[in-house]
Order: structure tokens, then C-alpha cells, then sequence
């Protein structure tokens, strides 16, 4: 990448668990190296990274956060030609992990500094921008327990999703992929994907990619208690296709039919979504910095 390029780095200083002085730091480092290539902005509020990004003029922007700091920045520039940067720091990091991108802070800024640009796509969850998973069941309401919860990270999202299971409840779905009907049943999740994972690389979707046009669907049937432990293996195995609750298909418009309201998530962001929910991707949207040697995406 041309060093000439100007690059705004936009810190989420309330994102993850991690603590963003020696972040802050190292950018300010490089900000005082040269002024006038490069910027730092901090975030006061939610969709304060979306303003800043959509006003900046730099040719590179930089999320500096977890998945929800990427979604607000990253669609600000879908359709532009402004490069989305990642420097991961959040709870999660899904987005920056599908594309290999190191949780490192020194080896991540390096990769926004030497990697190669990408054009990957992203998909729309009613009208709603998303760039790695949107989802509905167990897992949206543990990720809005996780959004209420007192700390961060891997450890309090196990212990608010074995919370959640004492009154889940499945419901019904009507499915359709492209039109045709692929689900008509009860489930106890319900993922679609444009990249692999949810984050800390549990790979719902191994396999996925963020640049070959479709969305991967993947629907959980209900499940047992004890057959838990299993499946999370075989989701950080990158393995979860292999288990007989899983069913996977894939498409670019999804149709998603449910018995009520409820929550769901976008990039680990919880909302209250109605009965019907109609998903759909756009291709090769976005520019986003990737190791150079990271050639599967």
C-alpha cells in the first residue's frame, strides 16, 4: 500500500476487554511521525464511528474496536472508494479473524500499513448492514444478555448462553432461500453468514467466505442439554457441519419466517426484529486491508 495514503484511525475507547492505552499510544506514535497522513478519532457515542468515517477524507479508515465499531464504520464506506482498516480490540473480533487478520495490536497496524486491498461483500438484515453474522434464537438473546452483561469476553458469553438455556424456548421457522422453502420446522438457532464465524473464531459457518456471493444459512434444530458440550466442540473445530442438528444451505436472499417478534443480532449487536425478517447480499461492496498472504477470504 502507498505510505502517501491518508489513513484516520476511529477508537471505540469502550469496546471489548482490552486495554486501549497502549493502543492509543502506539497510534499517537504514529500520528506525531506525520500529521498529515494520519489521524485519530475517538468515538462519544453509539454511530459516532459512522458519522466520523462518513465525514472523513482519508483514503484508509480505521476501525479500531470490536464487531460493532467495524459494522458502524465499514458502512459508512460500503459503495465508496474508502478502504476499511481493522485493528481488532473487541470482545469478539469476528470480522478481522475470518480474514486473518491478527488480534496483535503491532502486527494488525502493520498489515493496515503493508497488507493489500480486498473488495469483499456484505449483506442486508432489513435495511440493516452487516458484514458478519446476523442471527435469531439462543444465540440473539444471548447476545443480548452478553450487550447488558457487567464484563466482557469468551468466559461471560459461556456463562450467559448456559443462563439462557434454562427458558429457551424454540420456535417455529419458515425458511426460504432464493425463493424455495429449505426450512419449515422448529429451531433453536437460526446464523446467516457472510463470514465464518460469530467470533473467537467459533466457526458456525466453516467454510464461508466473505467474497463469493452468498450467504451461508445454518439452522440448529433443538437440542438437548447434554448434547451441548459436542456441538461447541465441533464449533471451534470448525467441524459443526458434521452434527445431525445442523442443516446448511446457501443463497443470496433469505426469507425468514418466525412464530413472533423478537431478538436477534448483527454483528453481536442485539435488536428486536418482527415475524419476518428478509436478508440479502450485495456483492463486492466494500474495500477492506487483508494480509498480503491472506488469500482465501
Amino acid at each position: 500500500m502507498s505510505m502517501s495514503r491518508k489513513i484516520s484511525f476511529i477508537v471505540n475507547p469502550i469496546a471489548g476487554t482490552k486495554n486501549k492505552r497502549q493502543i492509543v499510544a502506539m497510534i499517537r506514535s504514529l500520528v506525531r511521525s506525520d500529521s498529515r497522513n494520519y489521524k485519530l478519532l475517538e468515538t462519544a457515542y453509539a454511530g459516532h464511528a459512522e458519522q466520523l468515517a462518513t465525514d472523513s477524507d482519508a483514503d484508509v479508515v480505521v476501525a479500531v474496536g470490536g464487531d460493532g465499531t467495524v459494522n458502524e464504520v465499514a458502512r459508512a464506506l460500503v459503495g465508496t472508494n474508502k478502504t476499511l482498516g481493522i485493528l481488532p480490540c473487541g470482545s469478539g473480533d469476528g470480522l478481522a479473524l475470518h480474514l486473518g487478520i491478527s488480534r496483535n495490536p503491532k502486527k494488525a497496524l502493520q498489515t493496515i500499513l503493508d497488507g493489500r486491498v480486498a473488495i469483499i461483500d456484505y449483506a442486508l438484515c432489513d435495511h440493516h448492514p452487516y458484514f458478519c453474522t446476523c442471527g435469531m434464537g439462543l444465540d440473539a438473546v444471548v447476545s443480548h444478555r452478553f450487550a447488558n452483561a457487567a464484563k466482557r469476553g469468551l468466559s461471560t458469553y459461556v456463562v450467559e448462553a448456559f443462563k439462557a438455556w434454562r427458558t429457551f424456548l424454540p420456535e417455529h421457522y419458515i425458511i426460504r432461500v432464493d425463493g424455495k422453502v429449505v426450512w419449515d420446522g422448529d429451531a433453536a438457532i437460526v446464523s446467516v453468514c457472510n463470514a465464518n464465524q460469530w467470533g473467537n473464531r467459533a466457526l458456525i459457518a466453516a467454510g464461508a467466505s466473505v467474497a463469493d456471493g452468498r450467504l451461508d444459512v445454518v439452522v440448529v434444530s433443538p437440542f438437548r442439554l447434554w448434547q451441548a458440550p459436542a456441538m461447541v466442540l465441533a464449533l471451534f473445530a470448525g467441524k459443526v457441519r458434521s452434527c445431525k442438528k445442523v442443516h446448511c444451505f446457501s443463497g443470496q436472499n433469505v426469507d425468514i419466517i418466525r412464530d413472533a417478534s423478537g431478538p436477534i443480532h448483527r454483528d453481536g449487536d442485539s435488536f428486536v426484529a418482527s415475524d419476518h425478517i428478509q436478508v440479502n447480499l450485495l456483492m463486492h461492496q466494500l474495500r477492506v486491508i487483508v494480509p498480503d498472504n491472506q488469500r482465501n477470504i
